[in-house]
């Protein structure tokens, strides 16, 4: 991914993405509720429609832009985190995606979910390009995309506009890396005129979370903050804001944003906000920290006399996210992710619930 910040933090330790479960405020559930809806696929008559696959032509509106799409998308090409799960959880073998830029990959540099759905649609040799480093204009263009799905994406105006010489791009609806897993999937999913099934993708999914909450009663209610840092520097460290998907996704799971972090949100469309260790007493109502990271940073954040009034240091109630195991690239969650993990994701969580005191 290219998040901005990411690629100065992820440079330090991790790259980006992750199966994230962010908290969220009842607010949040509804503005995101709202967002879907306002997205709506418009048809060349400027009738809003909720049957995406009858209304082509067809233009769907977003932060960067308007993509026009002339007829049901064949070639599909998918770009940026968790854009290529939404065409496969569709059924839909994409003409080219991007390789996944953190966690565990395969030899085609896919990351488990995706590389199972391939496999469950008979695919042994997706076409998969590395953009890392940059778009790979000309792997894209060599794939004669009728569409490129990017809703959750970072892209800069100048790299949408070169995009859509290549086809039109159905760009975030709303802030740069702040579209939710909902939103990316109905997005998505409309453009390929697929809208209807997309939205019940989003409610299955909801539902099994809902299920699987069901065993896990504790953790309603608990006060979550999702930190990076590092235990080589702990003067500075970063908390994602709801905007980030690996911080709403938590609001899904029943857990609630900390008012100490709401308190430290300046910008309303931030996707983190940097802390100060000398002023991490005033987190003194977080009960559970979710950060990359080993043991030793839990040890290290507890001898230093500055985390002392944060109970989740105290009690050591920490999910700790390996960048080399499958859960810690979950943390930003996506159609697939959510239920390849969601049950390893809830034991983590669980397990650091048991520890407040």
């Amino acid at each position: 991914m290219k998040k901005q910040l990411l690629s100065v933090l992820t440079a330090l330790a991790l790259t980006v993405g992750v199966t994230a479960c962010g908290s969220a405020t009842e607010a949040d559930t509804i503005n995101n509720e709202t967002n879907m809806a306002e997205n709506e696929v418009v048809s060349d008559s400027g009738e809003a429609t909720n049957d995406a696959d009858s209304s082509f032509p067809m233009t769907i509106e977003h932060a960067l832009g308007t993509a026009v799409i002339e007829e049901k998308p064949e070639n599909v090409v998918a770009i940026a985190w968790g854009n290529p799960d939404v065409p496969l959880a569709l059924g839909i073998v994409p003409a080219g995606i991007s390789e996944a830029n953190f966690g565990p990959r395969d030899d085609n540099g896919l990351l488990a979910w995706t590389a199972k759905a391939f496999e469950d649609l008979g695919v042994t040799e997706p076409n998969v390009f590395d953009d890392t480093d940059g778009w790979d204009y000309e792997a894209i263009a060599d794939c004669e995309p009728d569409v490129i799905l990017a809703a959750y994406s970072g892209l800069s105006q100048e790299e949408y506009d070169r995009l859509s010489e290549i086809a039109p791009v159905v760009a975030y609806p709303g802030v740069a890396w702040a579209t939710t897993w909902q939103e990316e999937t109905v997005n998505d999913a409309a453009a390929l005129g697929l809208e209807a099934e997309g939205r019940a993708l989003v409610d299955e999914t909801e539902q099994l979370i809902a299920d699987k909450l069901s065993a896990y009663p504790n953790l309603k209610g608990k006060k979550v903050a999702f930190f990076w840092l590092s235990e080589d520097d702990l003067g500075t460290f970063y908390i994602y804001t709801n905007n980030d998907p690996r911080a709403a996704f938590l609001g899904d799971l029943g857990l609630v944003t900390p008012k100490s972090v709401i308190n430290l949100i300046e910008d309303n469309e931030a996707f983190y906000v940097t802390a100060s260790a000398e002023n991490a007493d005033l987190l003194d109502d977080v009960d559970i920290i979710i950060t990359y990271g080993e043991e030793s940073l839990v040890t290290a954040m507890q001898n230093d006399g500055r985390f002392s009034k944060i109970p989740a240091v105290n009690n050591g109630a920490f999910v700790l996210l390996d960048s080399n195991e499958v859960l810690a690239a979950a943390s930003t969650p996506t159609i697939l992710s959510i239920p390849y993990c969601i049950d390893d994701y809830l034991k983590a969580l669980n397990d650091a619930a048991e520890k407040i005191q």
